[in-house]
């Protein structure tokens, strides 16, 4: 068998970190069974229909480094892949389910429904549901006669599909990471398979989808369990043999519960893929942080690239439990992936970077040294702009923090120290001997190293930490570095 598997988001909305976990579980398990990743739009929502939504879940793919074999913008056979475009095929197997006894008509107003539940409830039904008992009492064509339902279909009467679930039975199968899954029809409701305005639901469009493409995993998030039910009668209405499932844990907050995005953002945990390429993450890291989040390859490796992971995983290493969305874990991620990288390579970026925030980076030799003196410090790629803008500008403005160090002494141990370099020339001007001199003017006053060299870092960068001090003072230049020390000497003393 050829393994197909799918990634289908609505969209309603941006994609989600969650969603991308799963479109990787899905990508991974099909590049290790040298299979199929299909997308498919499942669009049947038009009121929730967000604008872009589309081109960013396309976009987020791509950067995450996930190859769509088969989509809206690279259709294979099994097309369209945006349900919108299948819309009467829906009608066509509605239809079918009608005939074979295994849904029905119903032409109940939602006030009808409404007056149904509220009278349910005085009786004693805390969640009355339109189901195999009361659907009895309602407008459907298993309750209306034959000459009425063609009579309200030939008026065009407002009408629904409903699933026709049967009152007892016991829908059972095995998942590939819970185990057998059983599930009693008492408690599903007669689902509607078709809305009034013509349009599929959700559980519909998805069967007859996974179906038609040829799906034979359906790797789907833990939310979708309940649906299971559902999906599984209809494979049976339908005389079609079901995909084989696996339900993947939920992604928890560091505080309890599935991270929501309220929970997300009170945590300063990017919630959406474009807050990641806006935030200038790695997505090698992101990749890696989140095939871990639920997933591991049995031993006590960490690190491994995407064409590893393909190899790798299996479904059989997913936790059943949910995995905690550990953001410290990730930066430790994208720090890895960022010492892994040359400094040739993180050049051009950093200019890029760096010209988007109006800096001037000089000379390539010059930025090259910067991105060297920052490699082993920064977290992101845009922290080498962030932590290293004192490189391109003097500083506006002086750390609040790092300004609480600047003592009385502080001002005279920098004049100290300035009036032993000023003597040197800008060839003298080195790291050596620039520390040297520090050394003898420490020496001289009897203080500690710190003494001097927090408030010469503070006049120089207006940071309280960064990169080696002295080769960033060289790399400045003489010229640059008096300036800098006689404006903070004139602000901060």
């Amino acid at each position: 068998m050829s393994v197909r598997v799918r990634f289908a988001p609505s969209p309603t909305g941006f994609l989600h970190i969650g969603g991308l976990r799963t479109a990787l579980y899905n990508y991974l398990f099909a590049r290790h069974h040298g299979g199929t990743f299909v997308l498919r739009i499942e669009d049947t929502d038009q009121s929730r229909y967000v604008e872009g939504a589309e081109a960013d879940i396309i976009r987020s793919l791509e950067w995450a480094g996930m190859t769509i074999d088969e989509g809206p913008t690279n259709p294979g056979g099994v097309g369209p892949y945006r349900q919108s475009e299948r819309k009467e095929m829906y009608l066509e197997y509605a239809k079918q389910l009608i005939e074979s006894d295994n849904a029905y008509y119903a032409f109940d107003t939602p006030e009808e429904i409404d007056e149904m539940r509220e009278r349910l409830k005085k009786s004693g039904n805390p969640s009355p549901s339109y189901d195999s008992i009361t659907r009895q009492s309602m407008k459907n064509s298993l309750t209306l006669s034959k000459d009425e339902v063609e009579k309200r279909l030939a008026n065009g009467d407002d009408y629904v599909v409903r699933l026709k679930v049967p009152r007892r039975e016991t829908v059972k199968f095995e998942d590939l990471i819970r185990g057998i899954v059983s599930f009693d029809t008492a408690g599903l409701d007669d689902q509607v398979l078709m809305k009034s305005d013509g349009m599929p639901t959700y559980h519909l469009a998805n069967v007859v989808d996974d179906h038609t493409m040829g799906i034979t995993h359906v790797i789907r998030g833990e939310e979708w369990l309940s649906s299971a039910p559902k999906h599984m009668l209809l494979y049976k209405a339908f005389g079609w043999e079901a995909p084989t499932m696996a339900h993947l844990p939920l992604i928890m907050s560091p505080s309890g519960g599935k991270l929501s995005k309220r929970k997300a953002e009170s945590e300063g945990i990017p919630v959406n893929t474009k807050d990641y390429i806006s935030g200038n993450y790695e997505p090698e890291a992101l990749i890696n942080f989140l095939a871990y989040l639920g997933w591991s390859p049995g031993d006590d490796s960490e690190i491994h690239d995407m064409k590893e992971l393909c190899k790798l995983f299996t479904l059989d290493r997913v936790s059943k439990g949910g995995a905690v969305f550990n953001y410290k874990k990730l930066m430790w991620y994208n720090e890895h992936y960022i010492r892994e990288t040359s400094v040739e390579e993180l050049q051009p970026r950093v200019k890029v970077l760096a010209e988007e925030m109006g800096f001037d980076t000089k000379s390539d030799a010059y930025l090259k040294t910067v991105v060297k003196l920052l490699h082993e410090r920064v977290s992101k790629i845009d922290e080498f702009v962030s932590m290293g803008s004192f490189f391109f500008e003097a500083p506006k403005e002086y750390d609040e923090k790092a300004v609480k160090k600047w003592k009385d002494d502080s001002a005279d141990l920098v004049k100290a120290w300035t009036e032993k370099v000023d003597a040197l020339s800008e060839e003298e001007f080195k790291a050596a001997t620039l520390k040297s001199k520090l050394e003898e003017t420490i020496e001289e006053h009897e203080v500690g190293f710190g003494k001097l060299m927090m408030p010469l870092r503070i006049a120089v960068t207006g940071q309280g930490f960064g990169p080696d001090l002295f080769e960033s003072l060289e790399l400045l230049g003489k010229e640059e570095v008096m300036e800098r020390i006689e404006t903070a000497l004139k602000r901060l003393d």
